[in-house]
């Protein structure tokens, strides 16, 4: 599994969101953005993860930055998330783990003391011109998202 390091162009990609929309890295040039990957909707440190970025939304608005995850988890499974707890993020369809992989995102990893392959809880902040400005792989999900938003405030 390849890490990726700040500085290097993020992956490019493009996935469908929670309503079927295409989002892609040419979509997103020019701005800053947050791409977190997480395991799957509605599991505790997941949704743990989500509430923070979504308790925190405004901040990230008012500094220009757009919040996107991406789990492997269908539209359905991610508008059930979003209503179950009214989360205003553009939560991203990777089905074939395709884009994880190439962030580095999916790959041999040890969960409760077992060697599994799955995805690798990351979060990178991507700049306007596309490089990686910042990155994080296993964080704890608890103020995780108040973490990266310093990062970014600098």
């Amino acid at each position: 599994m390849a890490r990726l390091a700040v500085g290097d162009p993020a992956p490019s990609f493009t996935l469908s969101d929670h309503q079927g929309r295409s989002v892609s890295t040419a979509s997103l040039r020019g701005q800053r953005y947050v791409l977190y990957f997480y395991p799957q909707d509605d599991t505790p440190g997941c949704t743990v993860e989500a509430c923070g970025f979504n308790d925190e939304l405004a901040h990230y608005r008012d500094l220009g930055v757009v919040v996107v995850g991406v789990s492997p988890d269908d539209a359905r499974s991610h508008q059930n998330f979003r209503a179950k707890y009214s989360l205003d993020l553009t939560l991203l369809s990777d089905p074939t783990t395709t884009t994880m992989a190439a962030y580095g995102a999916y790959g041999d990893k040890i969960l409760y003391g077992k060697h599994v392959t799955g995805v690798i809880r990351s979060t990178f902040v991507i700049g306007p011109t596309g490089l990686i400005e910042h990155l994080w792989y296993g964080p704890r999900t608890k103020g995780h998202a108040q973490r990266v938003r310093a990062a970014i405030e600098g």
